[in-house]
């Protein structure tokens, strides 16, 4: 076994309390304080997390954009010079190799932000993908750190630490050279939580200082560190998928619930997979599952009607801000109708829920 990697901010999470796990190769936080107590912070106050375990690629050349629009689901032409697009790349077969983040700087430049556990895998797919194209591409992710501010609190802890007047990066836009505790970082206005925040990419040897300084800078806004946990119990109630859950190789972007950044007007690999799969119809959907019966559907858990398995869970939790018991589950299209009573086998024994909206919690991004 390979041994496991070290973010920059490792001896920091160690001085906060941090309770390390190994998590896509690396050892991260998965909680301080705890699950709860950090979700919290971060709907209400504010949070700060170390995800330097991601992925960052540079995509440049005169085909660029050309490159891009072919590699990802969503239509970056239409992007205005540092704006971003969510997006998901598919294979051949229309499953999701992973979901990415495209900052533009222009068209001949490109950033693309990748998930950790699948960073070799990306780029080796990009690479592939890059043969008869004009560009270079450039795997910058064991040179970068990144920390991500979330909250109703985040922009007024950010702003004690720069110079640049935050309000004039808008939502998903990004700036590069903004200068945080003195050092150079691109900072945008993203997140991964369903609040108002920002993620910040530095070099190595700025991050643990911009990190000590938020801990210190903001006390009186309530911020606390969040660790892994609560990252995830945050982006489920506010609907963002997570590739490994909600989809993976063999689960489209359709399938999914997520066809809104799919735009089929423009080919893209596997486009022509999904055209036929919206032209045919679903044969299986992603739903919101609530509990009427006790138990905690967990990822992976089987649905079934009448002892007949339908699909399975993506993601479930009892929901600390909601305090409900919900999953989205990838199921058969005809079981997907609002209200319909479902199954899910929690060690073998059914336990009963409903088919509910996916939208378990109201999104308080900043317009």
């Amino acid at each position: 076994m390979s041994e496991l990697k070290r973010t920059s901010l490792y001896e920091s999470h160690l001085k906060a309390g941090g309770k390390i796990v190994e998590f896509a190769g690396w050892e991260m936080p998965i909680q301080y304080e705890g699950l709860v107590a950090e979700h919290e912070a971060v709907r209400k106050k504010v949070g700060i997390f170390d995800v330097s375990h991601m992925g960052e690629v540079s995509v440049k050349g005169k085909d660029a954009e050309k490159f891009v629009n072919n590699l990802v689901t969503n239509n970056v032409s239409l992007l205005n010079p540092n704006q971003i697009a969510y997006a998901m790349m598919c294979n051949e077969n229309g499953g999701v190799v992973d979901d990415l983040l495209n900052y533009k700087y222009s068209e001949e430049h490109y950033f693309l932000v990748i998930n950790a556990s699948n960073v070799d895998k990306d780029f080796a797919w990009m690479q592939k993908q890059a043969e008869g194209f004009d560009v270079e591409l450039v795997n910058l992710s064991d040179g970068m750190s990144e920390i991500a501010i979330q909250g109703p609190n985040a922009q007024a802890l950010l702003q004690r630490l720069t110079d640049t007047d935050l309000n004039s990066i808008e939502f998903f836009y990004f700036k590069d050279g903004v200068k945080v505790c003195g050092y150079d970082t691109i900072v945008s206005r993203t997140g991964y939580t369903g609040e108002d925040g920002f993620e910040v990419y530095m070099s190595h040897e700025a991050a643990p200082v911009i990190w000590e300084a938020m801990l210190k800078e903001g006390q009186d806004l309530g911020v606390k560190p969040a660790g892994l946990g609560c990252r995830d119990t945050l982006r489920f109630e506010a609907g963002l998928p997570l590739y490994g859950n909600e989809f993976d190789d063999n689960i489209s972007p359709l399938e999914a619930g997520v066809g809104f950044f799919v735009k089929l007007d423009t080919p893209f690999i596997g486009s022509d997979v999904l055209v036929k799969q919206k032209a045919e119809g679903l044969a299986r959907k992603t739903v919101g599952l609530e509990m009427v019966d006790r138990g905690v559907p967990r990822h992976g858990y089987e649905v079934a009607v009448n002892g007949e398995v339908i699909g399975h869970i993506a993601t479930g939790y009892t929901s600390p801000t909601l305090g409900r018991t919900i999953a989205n589950a990838l199921i058969d299209a005809k079981y997907s109708e609002m209200g319909t009573e479902v199954d899910v086998l929690i060690r073998g024994k059914a336990a009963k829920a409903k088919v509910v909206s996916k939208r378990f919690y109201t999104k308080q991004y900043k317009k």
